[in-house]
């Protein structure tokens, strides 16, 4: 299988690196010039917790791009989505197809630019860390769902399929509900954005006794759009969604016991921390939970729903983008005192939030109103931005 990588980070990278070890025709694209030429004059080196390996593969920036493109994984923020796209989409053959290996809603953005036929949906839970030019960590193994945007289980969903079970995760899998995957992964996310505010590994804060009643219901107020929207969630790697959704269907003996299985889970990858603490504390840029924050309040609000825990969590990552916030176990507790007062003191206590009084949504977070997401692909997308290093890494 020929693919080409449009975001070589993390994940792209960890994608492509396996499927080239195992003989597929691999392209990396991105616009990291110092990623690109360390790419193609060492190699791509990928280290984890059983083996390291190096492949060599060309690397490409986005404006040396040539077509016809058969398969593309793209594997970019979701902020660059429309231009990464956009960028592909002259050279995409009439029979070829792209597929979001992204966080977000991200596969409505592609098909409205290359079209539904030419787009595919993925799921993607295992864990990567961009390290330096050249050199991804692999954390570990997670769920890999592949699957059309109908529904329908097609030959070149088999194709992917078998191409990254043999190359990569033996458990890849195909599905004819990959908008139950997707929403699943914004709910189990919601909590992950969560952890991303105090210096903590992600375990630390899911085991949490104190936290768990508020990231129970920040996975309930995603689970409860996902709903009014005729989405049926689906559960991976120890993330149970029927065990989150709000009162009276919650069983707290199930949330606990999801809740214990992502907290094993989590300690076991040697990613310990999400993509998201990594973008705050480590590469220090904008993460993308604007943008997804900004999806999920659009949908929420055409169901006359409030998501107060969301909005809460997304203006906290922003005050820590701009330096006016501080990781800390404090920016929990804020959010525990947010949730007893919308919901609630415990983990049986809940509902969707319609009548939340829309003033709590704001409480607990001194900068003021709720966050405005940028538009989509605004921002930094300049050509050059648009294919640049990791993109979805578990948030």
């Amino acid at each position: 299988m020929d693919v080409t990588i449009v975001g070589a980070g993390a994940i792209g990278g960890t994608l492509g690196a396996y499927l080239a070890r195992a003989g597929h025709a691999v392209t990396f694209v991105d616009a990291a010039a110092d990623h690109v030429a360390a790419i193609n004059a060492r190699g791509l080196t990928i280290e984890g917790q059983r083996e390291t390996f190096t492949v060599r593969a060309p690397a490409l920036l986005p404006a040396q791009l040539r077509g016809p493109l058969g398969m593309v994984f793209l594997a970019v923020k979701t902020m660059h989505t429309e231009v990464a796209t956009a960028q592909i989409a002259p050279h995409l053959a009439p029979d070829g197809a792209i597929v979001s290996m992204q966080n977000g809603f991200n596969e409505e953005r592609i098909a409205a630019i290359v079209g539904p036929a030419r787009t595919i949906g993925a799921f993607v839970n295992f864990g990567a860390d961009y390290q330096e030019p050249g050199r991804i960590l692999y954390g570990g193994g997670g769920a890999l769902v592949i699957g059309e945007l109908d529904g329908r289980i097609t030959d070149r969903v088999r194709a992917l399929v078998d191409a990254l079970r043999t190359a990569f995760l033996p458990h890849t899998q195909a599905t004819d509900n990959i908008w139950g995957y997707l929403w699943g992964k914004h709910a189990y996310a919601a909590m992950l954005k969560a952890t991303a505010l105090v210096d903590a590994p992600i375990a630390d804060v899911l085991a949490d006794p104190g936290a768990r009643p508020m990231l129970a219901n920040l996975a309930a107020e995603v689970l409860a759009v996902a709903a009014a929207e005729g989405v049926r969630p689906e559960g991976f790697d120890g993330f149970e969604p029927d065990a989150f959704v709000f009162p009276p269907r919650r069983d707290p003996a199930r949330l606990a016991a999801s809740l214990d299985r992502l907290v094993a889970f989590n300690r076991a990858s040697l990613k310990a921390k999400s993509g998201v603490w990594r973008d705050l504390a480590v590469r220090r840029r904008k993460t993308e939970v604007a943008w997804v924050v900004g999806e999920l309040r659009a949908r929420a609000g055409r169901h006359g729903l409030h998501i107060p825990l969301v909005e809460a969590v997304g203006q906290m990552i922003g005050e820590i983008e701009a330096g006016t916030r501080q990781m800390s176990w404090d920016n929990i507790r804020q959010l525990e005192a947010l949730n007893a007062r919308v919901y609630g003191p415990d983990a049986t206590a809940g509902g969707p939030a319609r009548a939340a009084d829309p003033s709590e949504r704001t409480a607990g977070r001194p900068g003021g109103g709720p966050p405005t997401a940028p538009a989509a692909g605004a921002g930094t997308a300049t050509a050059e931005a648009a294919a640049a290093g990791e993109a979805t890494d578990g948030v």
